[in-house]
């Protein structure tokens, strides 16, 4: 009889011993995972002039498959190095989110028609340059997506075309016609304008003399 109770607890401290080291085993094959870090890879924004109306169009895409984001608000920040302004585009939705949300300094009245644009303001009845209403982001500008992650993004302040102005200059801060010109035409278009017609009237007049005379 003792020698069976010997032999059970000889077996019973074998199998202590055995367990701790097959356990220090296991853990020395063992390979921890390393969650994948989350990214930005893919959004982008862009300066778009619409209706006379400089806009910003945003799209935010976030790859996070470990859900390892710290944030799902989305912000666009633009700084020149000495100035910053950080713009709230909002919630993602499904790690998605696009849009376009006015260009810093610029407004839009009911109507939809622009009647604002950065570094540019009314002074005695006139548009006039400004270093202020965000001026500085027509220059050169960096812009970042900030979700957490943060994405860096080229942008830059559109350019006017034919169809489409984004500042204007000369122009009395009322104009009756609705229109906006396009940046670079001053007021001098207009007597341009009136004395090529002048001219013309003139040489009509003076044609129509000379075949009165010989008649």
């Amino acid at each position: 009889m003792f020698r069976k109770l010997a032999a059970a607890v000889a077996v019973a401290a074998a199998l202590t011993i055995a367990l701790p080291t097959a356990a220090l085993a296991a853990d020395d094959n063992y390979t921890p995972s390393t969650p994948t870090a989350p990214t930005l890879a893919g959004s982008s924004a862009a300066g778009a002039c619409e209706g006379n109306v400089p806009w910003i169009t945003y799209k935010v895409t976030m790859t996070d498959p470990d859900n390892q984001a710290t944030s799902h608000t989305a912000y666009l920040v633009l700084s020149d190095g000495t100035n910053t302004t950080s713009i709230l585009l909002g919630d993602l939705v499904d790690n998605q989110l696009s849009g376009k949300v006015l260009w810093p300094g610029a407004s839009v009245g009911a109507d939809g028609k622009g009647t604002g644009w950065p570094g540019w303001e009314q002074k005695d009845g006139q548009w006039v340059q400004t270093g202020g209403n965000f001026g500085w982001t027509r220059g050169a500008i960096t812009a970042e997506i900030k979700v957490n992650p943060d994405l860096t993004v080229p942008l830059s302040y559109p350019a006017a075309t034919s169809a489409c102005a984004t500042a204007i200059e000369g122009q009395p801060a009322a104009d009756p016609s609705g229109t906006l010109p396009v940046t670079g035409l001053g007021v001098a278009v207009l007597p341009i304008g009136l004395a090529g017609g002048a001219i013309v009237v003139l040489g009509a007049a003076l044609l129509l003399t000379r075949r009165l005379r010989r008649h």
